[in-house]
């Protein structure tokens, strides 16, 4: 019984450029496409800025000044990144987990749930709606409210672009765009909730739920991707 091939875990400890995180992700990526890397999991955070993904509607777009906004290559709509948001880039070969896209997102949303639940946080999917939502949030008791973003791209059956997770972001930050293409419903934090974690907790909490979760996997710490450039200019 041969043993599992080491997955990468990487963490920035600056903000990362969005087209630089993009360009590194994509050339990662192929890389694993082409058997020349191992895959990696890189834990990051973006300067304030909107991205577009390849559903995005215009008229979604409420305050294009606020911040840089950003055309992507990932599935889904309109979504912020910045400071106090774990992001989360998943460049993972499907041919070695399994060819099922529509799994694949459903496991993502099942890490982030397993990973609120250490926070003593509930959250939910709902049908048609892609992410993680925590119920229970209006003054009916009945509202609920998104504190996680999936957004994936395939090429070659290898999987990047990934998650978004708010722990501590300016929430105000949301209000330049419908986030997702739902009015109906607001955004949330781990803080917003009450939980003060730090980003090394949630980090921590999201590597061992991703090792429940993959239980055939192991992480080896690497140099983030962006430590390369930095090191190169």
């Amino acid at each position: 019984m041969t043993s599992p091939t080491p997955i990468g875990w990487a963490i920035s400890r600056q903000p990362v450029a969005y087209n630089t995180a993009v360009q590194l992700m994509e050339n990662r990526a192929a890389a694993i496409a082409a058997g020349d890397a191992r895959e990696l999991i890189w834990l990051l955070e973006h300067p304030p800025l909107y991205t577009a993904g390849t559903s995005a509607r215009e008229a979604d777009l409420i305050d294009a000044a606020r911040f840089p906004v950003h055309k992507t290559g990932r599935g889904g709509q309109f979504t912020y990144h910045g400071p106090g948001q774990r992001v989360v880039y998943t460049m993972l070969d499907l041919r070695r987990h399994r060819r099922d896209v529509r799994a694949f997102v459903e496991s993502l949303e099942a890490w982030v749930i397993n990973t609120l639940a250490r926070f003593s946080v509930r959250g939910e999917i709902r049908c048609g709606r892609v992410g993680v939502w925590v119920p229970g949030l209006g003054v009916d008791g009945k509202g609920e409210e998104k504190i996680a973003a999936i957004g994936i791209r395939v090429r070659r059956w290898v999987a990047f672009h990934g998650l978004s997770l708010n722990v501590d972001p300016d929430l105000t930050h949301f209000a330049g765009i419908v986030p997702c293409g739902i009015a109906d419903h607001g955004v949330t934090s781990l803080a917003a909730l009450g939980r003060n974690a730090t980003m090394e907790e949630v980090d921590a909490a999201l590597r061992a739920t991703f090792t429940e979760l993959f239980a055939d996997t192991i992480l080896e710490p690497e140099p983030a991707p962006d430590d390369a450039v930095q090191v190169m200019t």
